[in-house]
């Protein structure tokens, strides 16, 4: 019996999960990268910070899961990308591990000792573990736009020329910060729906205010340096969506303001930057009317919006190269076999559903705002 799935259109699926999973990530352990980066700004005393950490106590472990699932997806799904990435981006992914490992150790050991110091350091490993990830994954996202510096040869071995320092250029350290602001925002919206209104929601509303100011402009600027900066990539000649994986056997060239291209072709695609300008803004109207709700919708539109806009933009390409455009890889030249993306398909479609029905369920018993009185009372907080 045949897959009843042709292989384009199992391609363009798992190009669609992807960036799904991708979005699921930003959504969720987000809002706890957010938080953990405004905790020594707008938690002044141990009371404050621990009504801040507590905000997002009971979700920040099981949100990993979609990095996880998502870093699974390219291992699975692209090869040819995961190899790429994970080996030229590793002191880059090293950094965020690094990072991301001070977080559980922070939230469990912060508490043990009543030493005003002894917090306060691991409040700002919080810090870091919060910010430094935000940032790194928005200069990758740059990086990739900009096109990697790897070549394939014909064996299709890999060789990386970048350097960690390398990553970071003016544009994609703009990325970066837009990457913080986005993830900052959506952190102060997450405090706006779970915590107490009082010193420290007034604080995460001001801090909330310059991310989606910052937020928008960094956003509009990011599109301003494509459209006139030259990026961007190309497929040339016959391509054949339903051919076998390998980079080689297509043809690409750098041409410049190409990453638009795709707007003009399927218009639609619009929604996703008017979403990554007008999720901030509603965000913003949400603060100053006081609206948690809207507030939290809006930062949230905002992320779906931002990393839609690199994912439509860069179709078809998922990771191009700087130094030798024809060892771009792309939705079609990078894929793993028919077989696997079908059987992964199967797998997804029984998982996925009961990841999202977990997580639902768990927000849904955890709903409530934290209080003050809470953090004084309750012998089960941090």
């Amino acid at each position: 019996m045949g897959i009843p799935l042709d292989y384009e259109t199992l391609r363009m699926i798992w190009w669609v999960l992807l960036g799904t999973l991708l979005i699921g990530f930003a959504l969720t352990d987000g809002y706890d990268l957010g938080v953990a980066a405004l905790l020594p700004f707008v938690g002044k005393d141990d009371e404050e910070r621990r009504l801040v950490i507590n905000a997002v106590a009971p979700h920040w472990e099981g949100h990993q899961v979609w990095l996880i699932l998502g870093g699974g997806a390219i291992f699975a799904a692209w090869p040819f990308v995961y190899a790429v990435s994970f080996s030229g981006f590793y002191l880059a992914m090293f950094l965020v591990l690094a990072s991301l490992i001070l977080r559980p150790v922070a939230f469990k050991y912060r508490s043990k000792k009543p030493d005003a110091g002894w917090r306060a350091r691991w409040d700002w490993a919080l810090f870091i573990g919060g910010f430094v990830p935000a940032l790194v994954f928005g200069v990758a996202v740059g990086n990739v736009l900009a096109g990697a510096p790897f070549r394939l040869d014909s064996d299709l071995r890999v060789t990386y020329e970048g350097t960690l320092l390398g990553l970071f250029t003016p544009f994609t350290l703009l990325t970066g910060l837009l990457s913080v602001t986005m993830v900052v925002l959506h952190g102060a919206g997450w405090l706006a729906v779970k915590i107490e209104d009082g010193p420290v929601m007034e604080r995460a509303r001001r801090i909330g205010t310059w991310a989606a100011i910052g937020s928008i402009v960094l956003f509009a600027a990011g599109g301003l340096i494509v459209a006139k900066g030259g990026l961007g990539f190309r497929l040339d000649g016959l391509i054949d969506a339903a051919g076998p994986s390998n980079p080689r056997f297509s043809s690409a060239a750098a041409a410049p303001g190409a990453w638009l291209a795709n707007y003009g072709a399927h218009p639609w695609m619009l929604v996703a930057p008017l979403l990554g300008l007008g999720g901030p803004a509603i965000a913003l109207a949400g603060i100053r009317g006081r609206s948690s709700v809207l507030n939290l919708i809006g930062s949230a539109l905002a992320t779906v919006g931002i990393i839609a806009t690199v994912g439509l933009s860069m179709f078809p390409f998922i990771l191009p190269s700087s130094i030798d455009p024809r060892s771009s890889l792309t939705v079609w030249n990078a894929s793993s076999s028919h077989l696997t993306l079908f059987v992964m398909l199967l797998v997804t479609v029984i998982l996925l559903p009961i990841v999202l029905a977990y997580t639902s369920w768990v927000m849904s018993v955890l709903f409530g705002r934290v209080t003050i009185e809470d953090v004084r009372t309750n012998p089960d907080f941090y």
